[in-house]
């Protein structure tokens, strides 16, 4: 887009021989398509001597080859519109037209060829501004399904626009359709998701009452996009802004199994457990609901994976990102939650060791055994 119609063409068309010549795209269009072929008139200096305007010679050419209406006639309910034009014979060419008699402010009738030239020029389609300035759309589909558009608008970006941009001063431009609409989620994601994470990090706190464990939650979410990457892989699939989706809905399905997991592991403590006691009943005895919610949600997933119509490739990235990354999360839940959890205990451990003097039990240290220690005490007080 630019405000000088000329620099803008020629940045358009040296941007659309570069497109031709990538071997990713095809298609390639410009929306300033040429229209209908034109005649355009203009004055010599014998009709400005004359104080003709080119509107005036424009209105009598007009009349005389397209018509002009002269009169209307009532008969009965309907109106009869009377239009006058030249014979067909005396319009059938652009000699005829340059012979025509133009009527001038001095009464004369003088031929039109001696107060005009003209030239046959293609039309404008359409005239287009965004931004206040005159615009032009280049478009080009992807010529490989498989590719990655992403890629290509970033080789566009970084390898062809720079050197357009030198060369026509003045000149901007702007990815619109997909990628226009993929830059505003992603510039609104970057603006919620900080504030979805920080207010879950915040429940998660207030349900627990421990921040070791809610951060130990919060690792273990990390982990399941190594299985969004190798899904993607495996389906030779593009990560798009509908993965980002599927990976948000991850994100809640991870948190709400280690809910599960660490819930049982406070409810253990809180019973009398010792800590690496109630971390392995915590794993036996939530492997089988974890495991079975997991297999259930990807298999109920696969046939949407599979399914190879149009309308469903929109879907399948969200699908993949859910069902994959599950399936690795599934196992972080189970194995690297813990591990987490007893890691963070000994360095809580080590902490109060070294602000007391005095070496904890695991469980004292944990805020679940802490807080029904109090209830106890508050008991027999009663």
């Amino acid at each position: 887009k630019g405000y000088d119609l000329n620099v803008l063409e020629m940045a358009k068309d040296d941007l659309y021989d570069s497109l031709q010549s990538m071997a990713v795209l095809k298609d390639v269009n410009l929306s300033d398509q040429p229209g209908l072929r034109e005649v355009n008139l203009s004055l010599n200096q014998q009709a400005k001597v004359l104080g003709l305007q080119l509107q005036d010679i424009l209105g009598q050419v007009r009349a005389g080859f397209f018509g002009s209406e002269v009169q209307r006639l009532q008969r009965g309910e309907d109106e009869v519109k009377v239009w006058v034009r030249y014979k067909e014979e005396d319009r059938s060419s652009i000699d005829k037209m340059m012979d025509m008699r133009i009527n001038v402010p001095t009464g004369q009738k003088i031929p039109l060829r001696e107060l005009a030239t003209y030239e046959i020029v293609r039309g404008v389609v359409g005239i287009n501004h965004l931004d206040g300035m005159r615009e032009i759309r280049v478009e080009a589909d992807v010529a490989d399904p498989k590719a990655s558009t992403s890629d290509i608008n970033f080789e566009i970006e970084n390898s062809l626009l720079p050197g357009i941009l030198a060369k026509y001063p003045g000149v901007q431009y702007s990815f619109e359709g997909q990628s226009r609409q993929n830059a505003k989620v992603a510039n609104s994601m970057k603006k919620v998701m900080p504030i979805v994470l920080i207010l879950m990090f915040a429940v998660i706190v207030f349900t627990f009452r421990s921040f070791s464990q809610t951060i130990a939650v919060y690792l273990t979410i990390p982990f399941g996009f190594i299985g969004v990457g190798w899904g993607h892989f495996l389906h030779d699939a593009q990560i798009s802004m509908l993965s980002m989706f599927g990976i948000i809905a991850l994100i809640g399905v991870m948190v709400n199994d280690s809910l599960v997991f660490v819930t049982m592991v406070n409810g253990n403590l809180k019973s009398g457990m010792k800590m690496y006691d109630a971390l392995y009943d915590a794993g036996m005895s939530r492997f089988r609901p974890i495991l079975l919610t997991s297999v259930t949600t990807i298999v109920g997933l696969g046939p949407l994976i599979l399914n190879k119509s149009f309308q469903a490739q929109f879907l399948v990235p969200m699908a993949i990102s859910v069902a994959y990354g599950l399936l690795v999360a599934t196992f972080t839940t189970l194995f690297m939650l813990p591990a987490w959890l007893q890691l963070f205990n000994r360095i809580k451990i080590g902490v109060k060791w070294l602000w007391t003097g005095k070496k904890p039990e695991p469980r004292e240290v944990e805020a679940a055994y802490r807080e029904e220690k109090l209830f106890k005490e508050l008991g027999e007080l009663e």
